[in-house]
């Protein structure tokens, strides 16, 4: 028995620093993501601004619309792979964390009182996530902006490449983009089941 306290000491002493970085981690990947997405929404920004002034100069507008918004574009695509990467990342090491909380709580008989564990009802912290959740990430965020980049970057090829008029050009934009932004959804929705399938 006085050898099984030492080792329960050092395990919770070890699951403590464990709990330290999963927390640090867990801060890290919301900052990453943070960070990615405001440099894609700040790089789109700059393009459209410049896309803006060249509006008056068609010939300037095709090669702006043919070497900047192909670049935004993939860097969009970029940007919604490694959030979902963050994403997955975070669940995992929120769920560590959730299973050490119950190990803490199981040691004393008041720990119930003093570490609260997720509400069934209510959902962890208060947020109650569902199958649809993923709707609402950071990934979904900027792949609905990048599926309208590539709607819009379909319809100006159209325009000026193919000399498609207006309206079928819109149409053929609207139609890409709706299909990008199938497209990622169902990737982002793969990822996180194919990590987590219940």
């Amino acid at each position: 028995m006085a050898d099984a306290e030492p080792g329960a000491a050092a395990l919770n002493s070890a699951i403590g620093t464990e709990l330290f970085v999963l927390q640090s981690v867990a801060s890290s990947t919301i900052a990453e993501a943070g960070t990615r997405s405001t440099i894609y929404l700040s790089t789109l920004s700059s393009g459209l601004v410049a896309i803006g002034f060249a509006g008056k100069s068609p010939a300037l507008l095709a090669v702006l619309t043919v070497t900047v918004f192909p670049t935004i574009f993939m860097l969009g695509w970029f940007t919604v792979v490694r959030l979902v990467d963050t994403s997955v990342e975070n669940i995992t090491v929120r769920r560590r964390m959730v299973r050490i909380r119950e190990h803490f709580v199981s040691l004393h008989p008041s720990g119930p009182d003093l570490i609260s564990l997720d509400n069934p009802r209510t959902g962890e912290l208060g947020v109650r996530y569902s199958r649809s959740s993923f709707l609402f990430t950071m990934a979904s965020m900027i792949g609905t902006v990048n599926s309208v980049l590539g709607g819009a970057l379909v319809a100006l090829l159209l325009i000026f490449g193919g000399g498609a008029q207006p309206l079928l050009a819109q149409i053929a934009g609207v139609v890409v983009g709706a299909a990008l932004l199938t497209a990622t959804l169902m990737y982002e929705r793969r990822r996180i089941r194919a990590a987590y399938p219940d």
